[in-house]
C-alpha cells in the first residue's frame, strides 16, 4: 500500500530537523496539498507560504487572492511576490518564468529556512525525460536534487520519492479547493506535451515506467554525485583569478567531468549551460583555435569566448552606439554600452569630451618615456578584445588624456588632481 501524504512528510521532517518552512505556494493541488499537510500537523513547524504572480494570466490575480484566502483559514503567514518575466534572455516562458520564480524565492529566504516544494514523482520524471532529450549526462539525468542551497537558505523538494495520486487524495479526504492553471497542460509546452501525451502512452504500455524512471535518477544522482568530487578539484586547477578557465586542459578531461564542471561553472555565473550540440560546437573551437581568431559560441544569454588559452563566459549584451560622445564635468554619467563614469568629490570647471573608441588611439601614461598606441596597453594589460571597445574614453581639448581610470596622461593627471577628484569608472559586470 503506497504512503500517504501525512505519514511521508512525517518520515522526512524527522530527518530534516526543525528549520523554519517556507512552501512556495502556487494555489493548485500539489502545493495545496502539502501546505495543508504541514499546517495540520502536530506539531505543527514553523511554516509560511510564498505565492509568485507571474502576470502571465489573466487570472493571476484572482489566484494570488484564492491564496491569501485559504492561508489565512489556516493562520499561515503569506506573502504574494509579483515579479517580471524577462522574455529577452532566448528562453522559452516556462524557462523565464522559472528563472524568475527562482530569484523571487531565494531573494525572499531568510537565514536557516527551507523553501519546500511539492514536486512528486512525476514531475520528477518529466525532469528526466526532457533531460535525457537533450543529451544529458548522469548530472541532468539524476533529475531534480532533493536539497540544494538557495538564497540564504535551502530548496527542498522532500516529495520527490511520492506519486501524485497521494497528494491528489489529500486534497479529496479534506474537499481543498484549488486553482487551476490551464498552462500546465498545454501540449505546445514540453512538460504540458509529455504530461498529456507521453506518459499516458508510456504507463499504458509499462505501467512500471513512472517507478522505474524514478529509480533510474537515483542511480544517475549516486554515480553524478562520485564523479563531482573529481571535477570540482579539477576545475580549481584549471580556474585563475579572473575567473576564466584553461581551454586546452579542460577538453582534455574525461567527458563525464567536462560537460557537468561547465554547466557548474557556468551556473556559479548566472548564465545558462549549453546543449550537447553547443558544448561540442565549443570543444570543436577550443581545438581549432589559433592566434589571430577569437572563437565565439553562444546560446540563449550567454556567450563563451576562447583567448589566450582561456575560456571566458560572459552574459550576450546588447550593441551600442559607437559614435557617441558626450560634455562631461564629473557628475555621474551613465554610459550606451552600460556601466558608470564619474569624477569622486569634485567638479571640472569646463567640460571635457567622454567617448568610445575608433581606432588609431595613443596615449603616453603619465610617468612613461613613451606614447602607447591603446591596442598596445590593452594587450600588455591583459584586456580581452570585446570588452576594449566599451572602455570610455575622455579627450580635453582634442587631446586624449585618460582611458577611463585605468590610464592617465601627464595632463590628465594635473586636470583631475587640480579640482581635487578621483576617476572612477564601473563596469556593468
Amino acid at each position: 500500500m503506497s504512503a500517504t501524504l501525512a505519514d511521508h512528510l512525517a518520515s522526512e521532517l524527522e530527518a530534516a530537523g526543525e528549520a523554519p518552512l517556507v512552501v512556495g505556494y502556487s494555489g493548485g493541488p500539489d502545493s495545496t496539498a502539502l501546505l495543508h499537510a504541514l499546517a495540520i500537523r502536530t506539531p505543527r513547524p514553523a511554516l509560511r507560504a510564498l505565492h509568485v504572480d507571474h502576470g502571465l494570466h489573466a487570472e493571476s490575480g484572482i489566484w494570488a487572492v484564492h491564496c491569501r484566502r485559504f492561508c489565512e483559514s489556516l493562520d499561515i503567514p503569506y506573502e504574494t511576490l509579483r515579479v517580471t518575466v524577462d522574455l529577452t534572455r532566448g528562453e522559452g516562458v516556462e524557462a523565464a518564468a522559472r528563472r524568475a520564480r527562482r530569484a523571487a524565492f531565494a531573494a525572499s529566504l531568510r537565514p536557516g529556512e527551507r523553501l519546500v516544494l511539492a514536486h512528486h514523482r512525476e514531475d520528477q520524471v518529466e525532469t528526466v525525460l526532457l533531460k535525457l532529450l537533450r543529451g544529458a549526462g548522469p548530472e541532468g539525468l539524476a533529475g531534480m536534487r532533493a536539497l540544494r542551497p538557495l538564497g540564504a537558505g535551502m530548496l527542498w523538494r522532500p516529495l520527490l520519492g511520492l506519486p501524485r495520486a497521494a497528494l491528489l487524495e489529500h486534497i479529496a479526504a479534506f474537499d481543498l479547493e484549488t486553482v487551476h492553471d490551464p498552462s500546465n497542460d498545454d501540449p505546445r509546452i514540453a512538460r504540458g506535451y509529455l504530461r498529456g501525451t507521453v506518459m499516458p502512452a508510456l504507463t499504458a504500455q509499462w505501467p512500471q515506467a513512472a517507478v522505474s524512471i524514478a529509480h533510474s535518477a537515483r542511480l544517475c544522482g549516486e554515480a553524478a554525485e562520485s564523479l563531482r568530487e573529481a571535477w570540482l578539484q579539477a576545475l580549481a586547477g584549471l580556474r585563475d583569478d579572473r575567473n576564466s578557465l584553461d581551454a586546452s586542459a579542460w577538453l582534455d578531461l574525461p567527458l563525464a567531468w567536462r560537460a557537468p564542471l561547465l554547466e557548474h561553472w557556468l551556473h556559479a555565473q548566472g548564465l545558462t549551460a549549453p546543449t550537447t550540440a553547443q558544448r561540442e560546437t565549443l570543444e570543436r573551437q577550443v581545438r581549432e583555435a589559433a592566434a589571430e581568431r577569437l572563437p565565439l559560441v553562444g546560446w540563449a544569454d550567454t556567450e563563451l569566448r576562447v583567448w589566450r588559452g582561456r575560456l571566458w563566459a560572459m552574459p550576450r549584451r546588447a550593441g551600442f552606439d559607437t559614435d557617441w560622445s558626450a560634455p562631461w564635468r564629473g557628475e555621474l554619467l551613465a554610459l550606451p554600452c552600460g556601466g558608470t563614469l564619474m569624477l569622486s568629490g569634485a567638479r571640472l570647471p569646463e567640460p571635457v569630451t567622454v567617448r568610445y573608441r575608433r581606432g588609431g588611439e595613443a596615449l603616453r601614461p603619465h610617468g612613461d618615456r613613451h606614447t602607447r598606441e591603446l591596442r598596445d596597453l590593452f594587450q600588455q594589460a591583459g584586456v580581452p578584445p570585446w570588452e576594449r571597445q566599451r572602455i570610455p574614453l575622455i579627450e580635453h581639448a582634442g587631446r586624449l588624456v585618460a582611458v577611463a581610470d585605468k590610464w592617465l596622461s601627464e595632463e590628465g593627471k594635473r586636470l583631475f588632481a587640480d579640482v581635487g577628484g578621483s576617476l572612477l569608472w564601473h563596469r556593468d559586470d
